[in-house]
Order: structure tokens, then sequence, then C-alpha cells
């Protein structure tokens, strides 16, 4: 799947995010910024250990990283120059979790210009172990990528997700988006 929104690429593929060849990569990390499962376990295997040397020196100038925030390491191994490490909301239903789930989508984007990227692959975040519903996620995804990109333009925008189901939802959510122009 993709469209246009403003200049700026946006696709939507079943894949390895760890092998996308792109500027950078968005990492569901944990608060505590020290490796995990899923997306994040990933990115440190094939990444390597310099991903986590740079995160150590983050966690011992802040502790960590609260839900909604994100930070910026070089790429180790990874194809991709820049990993952003955001972390999604733990889904409980709350009010916040879409506000959260957002500033996920919003930062990583302000990161990612801010920092020169063209190119950004992202996954679904919050949606493995934090056990966001990916029907409920997906449209907070788009919208706050689209939102993010008025002020934050980038050349391209991939989402890279996991399952042929999650791509399924995606897919039919941007291709129903008013103001994505199809390819």
């Amino acid at each position: 799947m993709k469209a246009h929104y403003r200049g700026t690429l946006i696709t939507a593929l079943i894949g390895d995010i760890t092998l996308q060849d792109a500027d950078g990569l968005v990492n569901a990390a944990n608060s505590r910024l020290a490796g995990g499962g899923g997306v994040d376990g990933a990115i440190h295997a094939r990444g390597g250990p310099a991903i986590m040397r740079e995160l150590d020196i983050i966690r011992a100038r802040q502790g960590g990283c609260p839900a909604g925030q994100a930070v910026i390491t070089g790429g180790g191994k990874l194809a991709a120059r820049y990993v952003i490490h955001t972390v999604g909301p733990v889904y409980g239903g709350r009010p916040s979790d879409p506000e959260q789930l957002a500033a996920c989508y919003l930062i990583s984007l302000r990161l990612a210009h801010g920092h020169g990227l063209r190119t950004l692959a992202i996954p679904s975040i919050s949606t493995g172990a934090y056990r966001y519903p990916i029907e409920a996620a997906a449209p907070v995804a788009i919208a706050a990528v689209l939102d993010a990109l008025d002020t934050y333009p980038l050349a391209e925008v991939r989402f890279v997700l996991y399952s042929d189901r999650d791509y399924e939802i995606y897919r039919r959510l941007l291709a129903a988006e008013k103001r994505l122009k199809p390819q």
C-alpha cells in the first residue's frame, strides 16, 4: 500500500523492521530502555551492542524514558543510521492511552526531522506485549503521523507491520484516509 501526503510517501508493508533500508527506525522500547522482546529485542539483536551502550549513557543521565516520549541512538549494525526508541502506553482502556500513543509518533517524527532523516520505518507501537488493540491503535497511529508531517515533513514514512492481519488493518485505514492521495 502506497499513498502520498503533502509530498511524503506513506507506505504500509509486512516485513522485518530490522531489515529496512531507511535513515531511521522507530523502536517500541520499554521505559527502562533496557531491551526486551518483540521489536525491541529484534532491533537490539540485529543492531548489536553499540545501541545498548548509547542507551546505557542515556539511562545514566535521565534514568529511563516515560510513555509518550522518545530518545535517539545510532543504528549500530542496522542498515538504518538511527534508532528512535519510543515508549508506548501499556494499554488499560484509559482516556490517556490514545494521547500517549499519538505522542509516540509525534515525537518520533520530530526527532527524525530534527536529525535530518528523510525516511523512517515505524512499527505498530504498543500492539504487542503492551496489548493495545490494533483496531484502536492503528487509527491513532495514522492520524498522529499525518498530523506530525504537517510540521515535521519527511520524504517517506513506512508502517512496517508484523502480520497479514496488522497489514490489512493499516491498508484499509490508509485507503479510507481522505487526506491521502493513492499512488
